[in-house]
């Protein structure tokens, strides 16, 4: 049963059957590799993400030339939690209704008061689950930690064939091998322990519509880069904008423009993905950031010199449509590189066993294949890969939304990094030939 009882919906969505005919069951997007905000996967084209106002109209907004490095915008949809026959939380999407959501022109800050709510207490509108014994596992009346929002569909319907291994601080492989890159989750009990903190009086949230920018590829490698040599946006308050000044000056934002806030990479002599986060990009020197692109560029076996070019005109032709954007401020907006990892000269033994693979992949290939292209009959073109600007929540330009503060000119910060990825990746390139 729902815990939000406002409203009847039919049928809604390929993945209407699973939460009960009543909606669609948002799952996590399991190749989110950085940010706060939960990435929930909606269908197979479609992720959705927490609403805030400023986003959405931006997303509205936005110039015919920068859509082609946007996700494109779908709409919104009204989101609330609903309990299984096993009393466990999950999150259903039903079709917008004006004035039926909870408003939330910010959802709230990772570092504002969350209030305690048990498991129990989600429940007490739901003669299912009011009288049922807590769950092994998950929280008491008295815990806030975020593993209270244990949800079985994580383990039942979200998975990859590949496995996910993160790196940890000191550069060694963590034991765990699973299916999703960890920060999805990590940002999933997370999210789900904020929206249970505030949802006393059961509301529907609202979520934007997104593309899912990685549908296309069959094993994503994705880079999440934060742009800019400021974070911070014009309504940041004194103490918020110190930390994120802080942040800036303490990592390559100051010095290079971005910074690494997460990484997946598929490796092809051990057939799983290589993880990263934003703590470890944090510390990156110069140098370091110059050896975090090296290694998203490598698939374990071989530097992927073969996307250079591709990816330096995405960069390049997206600075340009930047450099015309007068009055456009991108603060803490984040720029997705994304490649396929099975567009690769052994991509045909991806199914094999990592015994099997490393064996095939020394054996004698086509001269065709020595340069890292593919397998498929069309290896003489160019690799796809994307580009596109994530995060919209603090930008600005001039006049939206009344805001009080006019920028002059393009924004210089996000460009110079730009700029500074652009030639990093053209010394890279001229290094490797």
């Amino acid at each position: 049963m729902c815990v939000c009882q406002t409203m009847e919906v039919g049928k809604y969505g390929k993945n209407a059957t699973r939460s009960g005919d009543r909606g669609v069951l948002l799952e996590p997007f399991i190749h989110q590799v950085g940010g706060h905000s939960s990435m929930m996967r909606y269908d197979d084209h479609t992720v959705c993400k927490p609403l805030i106002t400023r986003e959405q109209r931006f997303y509205e907004s936005l110039p015919p030339e920068m859509k082609e490095f946007t996700p494109e915008y779908k709409g919104v949809v009204s989101v609330c939690f609903e309990g299984d026959s096993d009393g466990y939380i999950n999150l259903v999407a039903y079709p917008y209704v004006e004035n039926e959501a909870l408003e939330q022109d910010d959802m709230p800050e990772r570092d504002q008061p969350r209030r305690k709510h048990s498991r129990r207490s989600l429940h007490r509108s739901s003669s299912v689950t009011e009288h049922k014994e807590e769950k092994p596992g998950l929280a008491s009346d008295n815990t806030e930690s975020i593993q209270e929002t244990k949800s079985p569909r994580v383990d039942l319907h979200i998975h990859s064939d590949v496995p996910f291994q993160m790196l940890d601080g000191n550069s060694g492989l963590s034991s765990e091998k699973i299916s999703y890159n960890p920060w999805s989750l990590r940002c999933h009990k997370q999210q789900l322990s904020r929206m249970r903190s505030e949802s006393k009086d059961r509301k529907l949230y609202k979520f934007l519509l997104l593309e899912n920018v990685v549908h296309h590829f069959k094993l994503p490698c994705v880079l999440d880069l934060k742009m800019g040599t400021r974070q911070h946006g014009d309504d940041a308050s004194e103490e918020k904008a110190a930390r994120q000044m802080k942040k800036c000056e303490q990592s390559t934002s100051a010095t290079l423009g971005v910074r690494v806030c997460g990484m997946q990479v598929y490796q092809l002599d051990t057939g799983h993905y290589l993880c990263r986060n934003k703590y470890y990009g944090r510390g990156l020197s110069i140098e370091g950031f110059r050896n975090a692109l090296y290694q998203y560029l490598h698939n374990g076996i071989e530097l992927r010199k073969d996307l250079f070019e591709p990816v330096l005109a995405k960069l390049r032709s997206l600075k340009a449509v930047l450099e015309r954007q007068a009055s456009y401020r991108f603060y803490s907006s984040s720029l997705l590189i994304i490649y396929d990892g099975k567009d690769s000269r052994a991509g045909m033994f991806v199914e094999c066993r990592p015994e099997m693979r490393l064996k095939r992949v020394d054996s004698s290939l086509p001269e065709s294949l020595q340069d890292g292209g593919s397998m498929e009959p069309s290896s003489s073109a160019q690799p796809k890969v994307d580009v596109r600007m994530i995060d919209f929540a603090h930008s600005t330009f001039k006049g939206f939304r009344d805001d009080p503060t006019v920028h002059d000119g393009p924004d210089m910060g996000y460009v110079f990094g730009l700029e500074s990825l652009i030639n990093i990746m053209e010394q890279m390139r001229e290094e490797n030939q």
